[in-house]
């Protein structure tokens, strides 16, 4: 039988979350070897005493995390995976716009080889702000993450057990977890699945918050912004260059027009703010990339965990067989 983890980050979620968790076990409870993590982004509503209650119902089957603060969806996914125990793992909305019954098609998917099978909506139920979002998001995936161009990084997806071991090496405080697994495998999947309207609230992602993501998709997993100010700062000193030659000559031979003082001191400013923008940018590039490897913010604090108690007892098999074999090659070496 298929370990499935299905990771679902909640925020403010009270009116869907439960019949959504009750859908899913309904459906995958006997199909699969079925684990739900339920993350809680620091709700503001009765989430907490919802999820709460859904463990105390499924405690063989639901985990749930509680974070102590809002640390956004990415982070709040990043705290499920690290949390998982299947072999496959579903991501998925907390709000009935991934259709449950999706899910098994995601699995059979990615049974096919794929280390991940992103969806695709052939017609989204978001708004015309959030379409628009999406549609940025994706223009500026592929130059910033160089992503095929064919292909939506939905948040309703599906990975294996080793591209989930590979995204949680990532411990950078700003996660995207979609230019995680591009940069981790070539092997990606698609599927085409159904996209219904939320039953419930609005959409938190804000027209700030698609900014924030766009701004941490450039500079956190890319070094564009620093080689664009480099290539302005090249141009401006070449221009720089090209104006004193033009300067050198005019004194060489005075028969020639001769430059104004103005044009000379303009020729002189741009080659020494385009050398000094080049020399940034280089600089920039090297401190980008201790930034890139060094910055330990932390992801997301939990603040509370209670674990399915199949998953408990399958983690405390898992510690004794490792030291029972450790034990064992004490014993052969003594």
């Amino acid at each position: 039988m298929i370990a499935l983890s299905i990771v679902i980050p909640v925020y403010n979620a009270a009116k869907t979350i439960e019949s959504l968790c009750n859908t899913l076990i309904d459906l995958y409870g006997t199909q699969y070897d079925l684990e739900i993590v339920l993350v809680n982004d620091y709700s503001r509503d009765s989430s907490d005493l919802i999820c709460r209650r859904l463990h105390d119902k499924y405690p063989d089957t639901i985990t749930y995390v509680k974070l102590s603060r809002n640390f956004s969806e990415h982070n709040a996914v990043m705290a499920g995976l690290n949390n998982v125990t299947g072999s496959l793992c579903v991501v998925m909305d907390d709000d009935f716009q991934n259709p449950p019954e999706e899910v098994g098609r995601l699995v059979e998917e990615i049974e096919k080889g794929y280390d991940v099978v992103y969806t695709e909506y052939p017609v989204k139920r978001d708004s015309l702000l959030r379409n628009m979002g999406s549609r940025v998001n994706d223009k500026m995936a592929n130059i910033v993450l160089h992503k095929p161009s064919g292909l939506y990084l939905s948040s309703f997806k599906i990975m294996n057990r080793f591209l989930v071991d590979e995204v949680i090496k990532y411990t950078g405080p700003d996660p995207y977890i979609d230019a995680i697994i591009l940069r981790s495998t070539a092997s990606i999947g698609s599927i085409k699945v159904r996209h219904d309207k939320r039953r419930h609230g609005r959409s938190g992602y804000t027209f700030g918050k698609l900014i924030s993501l766009w701004g941490n998709m450039i500079v956190s997993y890319s070094l564009i912004p620093l080689r664009i100010l480099g290539i302005v700062g090249l141009a401006l000193a070449i221009y720089g260059a090209f104006m004193g030659g033009h300067v050198l000559l005019d004194y060489l031979t005075p028969d020639e027009e001769e430059l104004t003082d103005y044009q000379t001191l303009m020729a002189i400013t741009a080659f020494f703010r385009g050398f000094q923008m080049l020399a940034i940018s280089v600089v920039g590039e090297y401190i980008g990339r201790i930034y890139l490897a060094l910055n330990r913010d932390p992801q997301f604090v939990i603040r509370e965990k209670l674990t399915a108690r199949r998953r408990q007892e399958t983690t405390i098999l898992k510690k004794v067989t490792i030291r029972n074999d450790k034990e064992k090659r004490a014993d052969t070496a003594a």
